[in-house]
C-alpha cells in the first residue's frame, strides 16, 4: 500500500536527522574528483572547520564510515591484545565499546550501572584505583537509547589524574550537548555526520590528541619490533597514516565526496548560528519536550537532568501497548524510535538534535496525545503541546519578529 503523499512527514528520530535543504542541494551538485583542485580546496575548509565543533586544536581525522566506524578506529588505535581497559556501558551505544574492546582482545574492565543511569566520576576513581595499570577509558556522551547525557568534564577529571587516555563517543551528542573536549582534557572524541551535524550517514570522525596520537604510534612501533607485522593491526582506519595524509591536504583513500558537499554546508550553518546559540537552541527544544512529557502524566526514563539536549526518552503508559506506538506515529506522519532491546515498547525517544525547531516538537507531541488516545489512554488533548509551548514562549523561541 502506497503511502498517502499528502501527508507530511516529520523525521524525529536520533539519527539519521533532517537534512537541511542547502545540505541535500549541495550534494546534488556535480560529482568532483577527489584529487583535483575543487576537492582540495573543499577538503581543506571542511577539515579547518570542524575542529571549532569539537572545541579543539586537533586536527580532527574523517573517514568515510558511520559512527560505528570511528568508534572502531579508537579501539584499533588504542588497544592490542593484552591492553588493559575499562569500558562503560549505561544503555545500548555503550555496550559497543566493550563489543570492541573484546573483539581486539583487551584486558578488559567493564562498568555496567544499567541502562539510564548516569555514569557517577567517582565510580571511575574507584575503578581506576582497584585496577592498576589501565592506559585507556571508554565512554560515552549521550546515550542515545536513553537519551542520558553524561557528565564528560567530572569524568575527564578524574581519568587524567590516573593517567589513563579517555576516549569519548560523542556520535550522537557533538554539537547537541556541550562538549569541551581541549578545556575538559578529553583525549580521543569520535562522532559522525548523521546527527546533529545535519549531513547523511557515511563520514566518521576522530579527534585525536597528540598524547592519544603517539600512544597509538607506539602501538604500531611496538608491534612492528615484536615481529607482529606493522600498523599495529589496523590499516584503513591507521590515525598515523590518516594524520599524515590529512597534513598534506588530501585524504589517504577515497573519500566520500558528496558527503562533504554537503558536511561543508552544514558547518557554515552552525558557524553563522554560533555554537553557544546552537547549544541553547538544544536546550531549548529538549526542556520543551520534556516539560510535555511531564504535563501528560509520562514519567522520563533514567537520569536526564538539563544536559540530556539529544533526545528524550519517556515512558509509555501500562495501559496502552506501547510496541504499537511509533507505527501510529507513522500513521500520522512521525517518524520517532520506539526502545531497543528490553525497552522495547516501553519507551518512545523524541529527538532534537540537529536540524529541529519549534514546530517539530509541538508537531510531535500532538501526535503522542492523539496515539496515546486512539490507543486507549485517556488524554486531554493539547496539555503536553501547551506545556511545551510555554517553554518556548518564555525561551522567546515563539516571539513575533
Amino acid at each position: 500500500m502506497t503511502a498517502n503523499p499528502f501527508i507530511k512527514q516529520y523525521l524525529m528520530t536520533a539519527g539519521p536527522t533532517p537534512v537541511p535543504p542547502a545540505v541535500s542541494q549541495a550534494m546534488a551538485a556535480p560529482m568532483l574528483y577527489h584529487r583535483a583542485p575543487a576537492f582540495d580546496a573543499l577538503y581543506e575548509r571542511v577539515l579547518g572547520r570542524l575542529p571549532q565543533v569539537f572545541r579543539t586544536e586537533n586536527p580532527v581525522l574523517a573517514f568515510a564510515a558511520s559512527g560505528s566506524g570511528a568508534m572502531e578506529s579508537a579501539v584499533a588505535n588504542l588497544v592490542r591484545p593484552g591492553t588493559k581497559a575499562l569500558a562503560t556501558a549505561s544503555g545500548k551505544f555503550g555496550e559497543r565499546w566493550i563489543q570492541l574492546c573484546e573483539a581486539y582482545g583487551a584486558d578488559l574492565v567493564r562498568h555496567e550501572p544499567g541502562w539510564g543511569v548516569r555514569f557517577d566520576p567517582a565510580d571511575f576513581d574507584r575503578l581506576l584505583g582497584e585496577h592498576p595499570g589501565i592506559e585507556v577509558v571508554f565512554t560515552t556522551l549521550s546515550e542515545t537509547s536513553t537519551g542520558v547525557v553524561h557528565d564528560i568534564q567530572a569524568i575527564a577529571e578524574v581519568v587524567r589524574r590516573h593517567g589513563a587516555l579517555l576516549v569519548v563517543d560523542a556520535v550522537s551528542g557533538l554539537g547537541a550537548a556541550r562538549l569541551e573536549q581541549d578545556a575538559w582534557g578529553v583525549d580521543v572524541v569520535v562522532a559522525g555526520s548523521q546527527k546533529a551535524l545535519m549531513t547523511p550517514p557515511g563520514l566518521a570522525f576522530a579527534s585525536v590528541s597528540q598524547r592519544a596520537l603517539d600512544a597509538a604510534n607506539a602501538s604500531a612501533s611496538g608491534d612492528e619490533a615484536s615481529g607482529r607485522g606493522s600498523g599495529g593491526g589496523r590499516y584503513y582506519f591507521d590515525w598515523g597514516r590518516t594524520a599524515k595524509s590529512q597534513a598534506g591536504g588530501a585524504s589517504p583513500f577515497t573519500p566520500a565526496v558528496s558527503l562533504f558537499l554537503g558536511l561543508d554546508v552544514a558547518l557554515e550553518m552552525i558557524e553563522a548560528e554560533g555554537l553557544e546559540d546552537v547549544w541553547t537552541r538544544h536546550d531549548v527544544l529538549a526542556r520543551a519536550t520534556r516539560a510535555g512529557a511531564l504535563a501528560l502524566g509520562l514519567d522520563l526514563y533514567g537520569d536526564p537532568d538539563e544536559r540530556s539536549t539529544v533526545v528524550t526518552a519517556i515512558e509509555l503508559p501500562g495501559d496502552v501497548d506501547g510496541g504499537k506506538v511509533p507505527g501510529a506515529l507513522r500513521k500520522l506522519g512521525i517518524t520517532a524510535n520506539g526502545g531497543q532491546d528490553h525497552l522495547k515498547g516501553r519507551i518512545l525517544r523524541i529527538a532534537h538534535c540537529g536540524y529541529f525547531g519549534a514546530f517539530d516538537i509541538l508537531t510531535s507531541l500532538s501526535g503522542l496525545e492523539i496515539v496515546l488516545q486512539q490507543l486507549g489512554h485517556e488524554v486531554e488533548q493539547g496539555t503536553g503541546v501547551g506545556a511545551a509551548q510555554r517553554v518556548f514562549l518564555e525561551a522567546g523561541v515563539l516571539a513575533a519578529a
